[in-house]
């Protein structure tokens, strides 16, 4: 190896200070900071090329799908400094990740770059010094086929959102977004909504009783409890005998009503109860396999209650951090150095015992595209929480932690212990009925204990259980760890207690992020590395919104997802989804050739008579904007998609016209009953629903459901406002109701202190006048301009003059507000040299040197902020230099010529290109 200057390029500016350190002198590390090009928007094409092949997607569909590239506006300082740092190298070492994304923005590097020195292909899993020294003493060359699948991946999603979302804009509402992923993922949360929306529930009874052999003290003998399984020799129905629509599914079982299951248990209580029958088998269980990025998702959100993009965010920075290994894989195999590490730890913490002879493999998942190992903590001997306690907080530590246990566990020995199953027989004595007036003779109790006799793995780690469907219905590990009595068949019982119990079947359960995560994987639907950006993708657009960890789709959701299902089914079809992925992973192993499989997918393949994406755009028919808008609630009430939001409405009798009313986001598709609906109709009527009169002026008040919430508001007589008009027409009081108050419940006197606002509070010492008032963003007090904000909407009827007075008494800041300090406190930034804070500014938290402001992104909390995403944040923003939007719109007018020579790629160029030489 040379030994002049080497210039490492890496994506993220928090892995360039620890390869440095690891790399030495002759290094320089820097950071492309992410892609430094794409796909430009249509609009923003040079004027000469709109009209031409690449006007409608820069992507030229009848030339190979040639596709147009551009350095994004926000790179051009990035790419012009990693130019400056290549003059000074003798060697170029591409260190962007080991996937489909690093391997292409490797690619776009040297396309833009232009080496002229040699180029190395740098790989790496894990940031150690170990492992960074490894990789840059075994280079390679970029990887063609992964690059060819991330374009393919690319052009794929420009062509679908560019074909589909027009419709949407067209029939359902400008400005929307359909996607590949997200709309399948759209469409997963809906039928859930939908299938909640038709189930109708069922009761059932069943009887619990606690029992004891007979005997002296039997009360005190080892009591156990049982439930009743069978009468007669027939089943008795449990949650998962019923159909969703609430009728039996299961022939022959007997559907216990209130009045059978006391007859019953009052009949165990008064009859014989013996031993019927008892079995044991051995239980074993194995460790769960290490973590994949998807599994990772759903664990972190079980035991963390971390969202995806949070938990990915964690993990990007325990991996820059050099305390796991990459983040987004497929994998679950492990090295062997990593193996060794996990079962030599698992051996000194819990002994020779807990370790299997051989060490454990797991295979790689079906279609696993990036060749990483599992998601592990990093190195060849791995550091234990309590090590790393000093240097991880919060979210970092707890993510560690969970990441360290389930690796370890994954090469620990099988949990085992025993099942034991007893059934009872109880005589019911004569006369016993069920509320049909059938007679019943005998009933059966049964009861299961596990008893774990070697913990094995379960003493480092237990995976979390996502909650189950049906009411009273007992999973597999449910009587894990309870007890039985040694009992033998004939053994004669006492009966402790015997009650009815009734039940309700549950509705299927909404996803959360981490079942749906699980669903689109068992689906093969997108990519593990994907899934974070899916679900904050679905929830910016509108199309679903959460209510604690569920995922409820809006009704803008049901619009598109019919739109979709009605006119592009083989779009959102579950299968055809996966099967693009299935073509992605051809490509990338070099089996699938890019032109051929796009030109298939979107002109259509003449062999299958299949119709490709252009031909459904092409051929679509009038589409019905009304009906696919439209949700039929039942009994002639529905729900509609509008321009300013949904609404209920329901059938118009003849020459009437239908009413309606805006339904608001906190009413779940699911709630929405004909019932409900008439409910808002009838408070939202022209006149709205008559609270009463005000005392003082004679006036009606009303309480109405509006677009932006419920309020109320005054009627005045005709005669008062007709003869005016403009501004002096006279307007009637109104008055929004608080975030606590009930459309359906609001009373007259609540009411007239709603529309008294603003309140005067008092006169401070100077004369002015001090009121509490409401406005669009919260609670505040008003003294001349000055205005404070208040903690809650009560505070407006409760704040005394001398609590007012004391906000105001507080320093101000930026006359709005008073000054408050820091949120959080880091060392100097590695640039500028100043230190860094995180403060609370008018648009939310953000972080600053001083110089440079970074607003904080969605998923960063200022609570776990780390030291190293601050500078992050700080050194992508400074990279992107001060936001002038007029200006930059200027410059890239003038600068037309600089885009053009980014020009597309030729598939002549990627096969004789630098990369594959170097």
């Amino acid at each position: 190896m040379s030994a002049g200057k080497k210039l490492v390029i890496v994506e993220s500016p928090g892995k360039v200070k620890s390869l440095g350190e690891y790399l030495g002198p002759g290094y320089t590390v820097d950071a492309s900071i992410g892609h430094i090009r794409d796909l430009p928007n249509p609009s923003e094409l040079p004027a000469d090329m709109k009209k031409g092949p690449f006007g409608k997607f820069a992507i030229n569909v009848d030339d190979g799908f040639e596709p147009y590239y551009v350095v994004d506006a926000d790179k051009k300082k990035k790419v012009a400094e990693l130019k400056r740092a290549l003059k000074d190298a003798d060697e170029l070492y591409l260190a962007t990740d080991e996937d489909r994304e690093g391997e292409a923005i490797a690619w776009h590097l040297l396309e833009v770059l232009k080496p002229k020195v040699p180029v190395r292909r740098m790989v790496f899993h894990e940031i150690t010094k170990e492992a960074i020294q490894h990789a840059v003493n075994n280079t390679r060359d970029l990887d063609m086929n992964t690059v060819d699948a991330q374009e393919s991946r690319r052009i794929l999603d420009r062509l679908y959102g560019y074909e589909v979302s027009p419709v949407l804009w067209r029939k359902v509402k400008q400005g929307l977004s359909a996607g590949r992923v997200q709309s399948v993922a759209t469409r997963m949360i809906v039928e859930r909504e939908r299938e909640r929306m038709a189930f109708r529930s069922a009761s059932y009874w069943d009887v619990e009783g606690d029992f004891a052999p007979a005997g002296s003290g039997a009360s005190a003998s080892n009591p156990f409890t049982a439930r009743l399984s069978a009468l007669d020799g027939a089943k008795v129905a449990t949650g998962r005998d019923f159909r969703d629509d609430g009728t039996l599914r299961t022939k022959g079982a007997v559907h216990l009503d209130a009045a059978g299951a006391q007859a019953v248990a009052d009949g165990t209580r008064q009859g014989d109860v013996v031993v019927s029958s008892v079995s044991e088998k051995p239980y074993t269980r194995r460790p769960s396999a290490p973590f994949i990025t998807s599994t990772l998702q759903q664990e972190a959100s079980r035991k963390l209650r971390m969202n995806a993009q949070a938990t990915m965010r964690t993990a990007q920075r325990l991996y820059e951090g050099g305390y796991i290994t990459y983040m987004r894989t497929d994998s679950t195999t492990l090295s062997a150095s990593a193996t060794s590490a996990a079962r030599s730890q698992a051996r000194d913490m819990y002994g020779a015992e807990y370790v299997p002879d051989s060490p454990r493999v797991y295979g790689k998942a079906k279609g696993a595209q990036e060749a990483h190992e599992a998601i592990r903590p990093a190195g060849e001997r791995f550091r234990t929480p309590a090590q790393v306690a000093g240097e991880l907080r919060g979210p970092e530590y707890a993510l560690y932690e969970l990441i360290w246990k389930r690796t370890v566990a994954s090469q620990m020995a099988d949990a085992k212990g025993s099942t034991a199953t007893v059934k009872l027989t109880a005589t019911l004595p004569e006369g016993t009925r069920g509320g049909d007036g059938t007679a019943y003779t005998s009933a059966e109790f049964s009861a299961s204990g596990t008893v774990i006799t070697f913990r094995g793995f379960l003493a480092a780690y237990e995976e979390g259980r996502d909650e189950t469907r049906y009411s009273g219905s007992v999973d597999e590990d449910s009587g894990m760890g309870k007890r039985l009595p040694k009992l033998a068949e004939g053994v004669a019982l006492e009966t402790l207690r015997a009650e009815a119990e009734g039940h309700q079947t549950s509705p299927p359960a909404r996803y959360t992020e981490a079942t749906l995560v699980k669903a689109l994987e068992e689906k093969e639907i997108g990519r593990p590395s994907t899934y974070a950006a899916t679900v904050t993708t679905i929830q910016d657009r509108g199309y679903v919104r959460t209510r604690g960890s569920a995922l409820i789709p809006t009704w803008l959701a049901f619009a598109v997802t019919q739109l979709l299902e009605r006119h592009f089914p083989t779009l959102v079809d579950y299968d055809f989804t996966a099967s693009m992925e299935e073509g992605l992973d051809r490509i990338e192993a070099g089996d699938e050739q890019r032109v051929a499989w796009l030109q298939r997918f979107y002109f259509g393949d003449e062999a299958t008579s299949s119709e490709g994406l252009k031909g459904l755009v092409d051929h679509l028919p009038d589409i019905d904007a009304r009906g696919v808008s439209t949700v039929p609630i039942g009994d002639g009430v529905v729900v509609r998609v509008g321009r300013y939001g949904p609404y209920v409405e329901d059938e118009a009798a003849d020459g009437e016209e239908a009413r309606r009313a805006t339904v608001s986001d906190d009413i779940a598709p699911d709630e929405m009953t004909p019932e409900k609906g008439r409910e808002l109709l009838s408070a939202a009527a022209d006149d709205g629903r008559v609270l009463g009169q005000d005392p003082q002026t004679g006036h009606d008040i009303v309480a109405r459901a509006g677009r932006y919430g419920p309020y109320v508001t005054e009627v005045l007589p005709e005669a008062e406002e007709a003869p005016k008009k403009g501004a002096k027409k006279v307007k009637p009081r109104t008055g929004s109701l608080f975030k606590d108050m009930d459309l359906a419940t609001i009373d007259l006197e609540t009411a007239l202190r709603l529309l008294s606002l603003p309140r005067v509070v008092g006169v401070d010492p100077e004369g002015v006048e001090v009121t509490a008032q409401n406005g669009r963003y919260g609670p505040y007090l008003k003294k001349g301009t000055d205005s404070r904000s208040l903690q809650s909407e009560a505070q407006i009827f409760d704040i005394t003059l001398e609590e007012a007075l004391a906000i105001y008494a507080q320093p101000k800041y930026g006359g709005r507000a008073a000054a408050k300090p820091p949120l959080r406190e880091f060392g100097e930034d590695p640039v500028s040299g100043k230190k860094v804070v995180v403060k609370d500014g008018r648009f939310g938290p953000y972080v600053t040197d001083g110089e440079t402001n970074a607003t904080l992104r969605k998923g960063d909390e200022p609570e776990s902020l780390t030291e190293e995403r601050a500078f992050e944040l700080i050194a992508e923003k400074r990279a992107k230099g001060p936001t002038t939007r007029k200006r930059a719109a200027k410059k890239t007018t003038a600068k037309k010529t600089t885009a053009r020579k980014t020009t597309a790629r030729k598939t002549t160029a990627k096969k004789t290109g630098t990369a594959k030489k170097s």
